[in-house]
């Protein structure tokens, strides 16, 4: 997810999804909805764009011989719920299912990625990931930091969510939900990581 920024309002702090799609639909800026409230997607930094090419470009390439599964950058938006519209970093869907003919809203990913910022971090980590949790569609969520390696990784199991922590460049993921994997030294390629 991008950095988030402050949405001017006409005084309102509610706003319908029907009034977030006209919003979306007139603007050049990104906007996610969650229950009602409406927010505003500013740029990214270097770091970010770098983490989530990374990962797009390595799922992308490695899904290439699947017609039936794609990698998506951050501006497919996703429905998590009827009042929750989410652009994650990067998503990947089998057998795409969208809300309409228009393609804009994908409704079944089974993977997603987000990559934290220091404005996002906590919205990413409890809001968003709670959400995404609740989505039957999603097998897997991978919350990736973008100052220094560490990546999270939630996996559906029978019993609930499986986390795993990764933060050694030479560790590599395993994506069963996909059949992928992602090699850590590969997401933070040409990254300046803080020491």
């Amino acid at each position: 997810m991008l950095s988030m920024v402050a949405l001017p309002t006409d005084h309102r702090s509610q706003f319908t999804v029907e009034e977030y799609f006209a919003l979306e639909a007139a603007s050049e800026t990104r906007h996610e909805y969650f229950h009602g409230e409406i927010i505003a997607m500013s740029g990214a930094r270097r770091n970010h764009v770098m983490i989530a090419g990374n990962v797009h470009g390595e799922l992308r390439a490695q899904l290439a011989n699947r017609p039936d599964c794609g990698a998506f950058a951050s501006d497919l938006r996703v429905r998590v719920a009827g009042k929750i519209y989410f652009y994650p970093d990067v998503v990947v869907a089998c057998d795409e299912q969208y809300t309409d003919a228009s393609q804009m809203t994908l409704i079944n990913p089974c993977l997603v990625v987000e990559v934290t910022s220091e404005s996002t971090a906590m919205y990413d980590r409890l809001t968003k990931l709670a959400a995404y949790r609740q989505m039957p569609s999603v097998q897997e969520i991978l919350i990736v930091d973008q100052y220094r390696a560490g990546i999270e990784q939630h996996t559906r199991v029978p019993e609930g969510w499986l986390v795993r922590a990764f933060s050694s460049l030479e560790d590599v993921l395993t994506l069963d939900s996909i059949g992928c994997t992602l090699a850590v030294s590969g997401i933070y390629t040409k990254v300046e990581l803080q020491a």
